[in-house]
């Protein structure tokens, strides 16, 4: 039986519904990334990033912001290790509740506030905590510091003061995470943001240092033989300033102001295009570079620098997690200076000059942005951070062979 036109039209009209739920159903997959259709999303990458993708999920740069809950939070909650007192009638409780984990304030033992751990922040040497007050974000009192396993006041809060209100900005968040919208304002005066926290993106992942993929996802799923990148910068075609750039975004301090998020920046773009170009802060020295964050400052004032081509990448890659491998980075030392260059050092030191270069010529150093205090010590504990200046710490060697005199 042929369907007369009339039958053909009436079946087409019924058909419209259908296409378009789907056309909106595939609108809404396209766009399920906050930032928008040009992004996949990372999970996207492991279709045929498998390993480098499954090596980058435990790196610090992925780590580096989480939901907060009983497997991120690293800080006790057991009686008699879940107290800091502050030795003044006040003091700070983590709890764990039904409802989650808090961080709740006394006084004279009256509770006067709690706040529930939201966001965990960090996680290799310590741990932040953020939480909501309707749009906002602000940070908690309490952090947990590895070294000292326990709870410490939170970076920039006064000693001895229990605060709930130390806000979060964007920029923060810029540095901690991968992408958050932040709500239009108000007002023309200037005034602490607020945010969509469905949009939020925990981690620095793939597309925010690689730049936007969905293109280029398309492409190649479409076509699985072509193994010619298309539609993403790659990191080797860029010059020394660009991939510099690239990591300075989050590592080049907090001093500078910016006019255009950091969140846009893409692989290959200018970072000095997103500051605010009639701002001038007072020119840094080199003794004003904090060890905490400014890594890219710190290399580029090292001789190595200067008189190399290197950048960020000769020394560190990425997507695996290396800390703590001084074998590793000092035999990249070794990679451009010759051993023979270094009799004086291998007579002193030994061994250790093919395995530990960078104890000597990069040591740990106190930041003088970030102090913690223990709660039965009342003296600040100093936040020890690797130095990028690579240089010669003439008092370094003689530390090294102290320390292991005392260790055996």
């Amino acid at each position: 039986m042929i369907p007369n036109k009339k039958t053909s039209i009436v079946f087409l009209i019924a058909l419209l519904p259908i296409a378009a739920c789907l056309t909106r159903c595939l609108y809404q997959s396209k766009a399920q990334d906050p930032r928008g259709r040009a992004y996949a999303g990372s999970a996207s990458c492991m279709q045929c990033h498998k390993d480098v993708y499954s090596s980058y999920l435990h790196t610090a740069h992925m780590q580096t912001s989480k939901p907060a809950g009983s497997e991120t939070v690293h800080g006790s909650f057991a009686a008699g290790q879940n107290t800091f007192d502050f030795g003044t009638g006040q003091k700070m409780v983590m709890e764990k509740r039904d409802s989650g984990l808090y961080q709740t304030g006394y006084v004279n033992g009256r509770q006067i506030e709690t706040e529930r751990f939201d966001i965990a922040i960090g996680g290799i040497k310590a741990e932040t905590y953020l939480y909501w007050k309707g749009n906002k974000l602000f940070e908690l009192p309490m952090s947990y510091f590895k070294s000292l396993h326990g709870w410490t006041n939170s970076p920039g809060y006064a000693k001895g003061i229990i605060n709930f209100d130390r806000p979060i900005v964007t920029r923060c968040l810029e540095c901690h995470t991968s992408y958050i919208y932040a709500l239009p304002q108000q007002s023309a005066i200037r005034q602490q943001p607020e945010f969509e926290k469905n949009s939020l993106i925990y981690g620095i992942d793939c597309e925010r240092c690689h730049g936007p993929a969905a293109q280029h996802v398309e492409f190649h799923l479409a076509n699985p033989a072509e193994k010619k990148t298309h539609f993403m910068v790659s990191y080797k075609s860029l010059t020394r300033d660009q991939k510099l750039n690239t990591c300075a975004v989050c590592h080049s301090g907090n001093r500078d102001q910016f006019e255009i998020s950091t969140f846009n920046f893409k692989p290959g773009d200018t970072l000095e295009n997103f500051k605010v170009h009639d701002y001038f802060p007072q020119k840094l020295n080199l003794a004003d570079l904090d060890v905490h964050g400014n890594q890219n400052g710190l290399l580029s004032a090292s001789k190595c620098f200067l008189m190399s081509n290197m950048d960020c990448m000769t020394c560190h890659n990425a997507h695996n997690t290396d800390r703590g491998n001084l074998a590793m980075y000092s035999q990249k030392c070794i990679n451009c200076h010759n051993a023979a260059n270094h009799n004086a050092c291998t007579q002193k030191m030994g061994a250790a000059t093919k395995t530990n270069c960078i104890d000597c010529h990069m040591p740990e150093q106190a930041s003088g942005a970030i102090a913690v205090q223990t709660a039965t010590e009342r003296n600040t504990t100093p936040y020890q951070v690797r130095t990028h200046r690579i240089a010669v710490y003439p008092e370094q060697p003689q530390k090294i062979m102290d320390y292991l005199k005392n260790i055996k």
